[in-house]
């Protein structure tokens, strides 16, 4: 599966977006004020963004919501259907650009979109194609136990468990080392 640049980068902020949420209700809100998504527009390099406002705090929150409703369908029909809702409520536009140094490639949020739109649109179309490759079990959560956190699994043949191998992955296999030792020394 071929994955532009800023397919890419659609990818990356949906997945951050979505691990923004807090896990219950014990956990921080990763987007807990307009300067938290200012960050996280800086952070991602998200072009043609106005001044945000609490409006648009408030909005990018519902639809971080119904980005991780993506993440947990349970098969493409579900996925398409909720890709399909979000991108026509965003008003998608597509429209080539080839701004700040980057060659051309799509944006399909309309000029002038509110920052939920702009994601919605953006990231939404990047979810989609891995719906229409027939891939949408990438679109994953983590298995360690103790993590929930969203991934996109783009090893070559889709064995991705964990959101982050050096810390998800790594402490559950020592654990099971660790458990293996002392079964083995009685």
């Amino acid at each position: 599966m071929l994955i532009t640049h800023d397919t890419r980068c659609s990818l990356d902020a949906v997945v951050d977006l979505v691990n923004t949420a807090p896990e219950d209700d014990t956990a921080a809100d990763g987007l807990p004020d307009v300067a938290a998504l200012q960050d996280f527009v800086r952070n991602h390099d998200i072009s043609d963004v106005g001044v945000l406002s609490e409006f648009d705090l408030s909005a990018v929150r519902k639809i971080r919501g119904r980005f991780a409703g993506i993440f947990a369908a349970p098969d493409a029909r579900t996925a398409a259907g909720m890709i399909n809702e979000l991108v026509a409520a965003a008003g998608t536009t597509p429209r080539l650009t080839d701004h700040d140094g980057f060659d051309w490639h799509v944006h399909y949020f309309a000029p002038g979109a509110s920052m939920a739109d702009h994601l919605a649109a953006d990231c939404g179309m990047a979810l989609a194609f891995f719906v229409v490759a027939g891939e949408q079990e990438r679109l994953r959560r983590c298995e360690a136990p103790d993590c929930r956190r969203a991934f996109v699994d783009l090893s070559r043949n889709r064995s991705r468990r964990y959101c982050d191998s050096r810390t998800c992955g790594n402490r559950l296999h020592v654990a099971a080392y660790r458990a293996r030792r002392k079964e083995a020394a009685g």
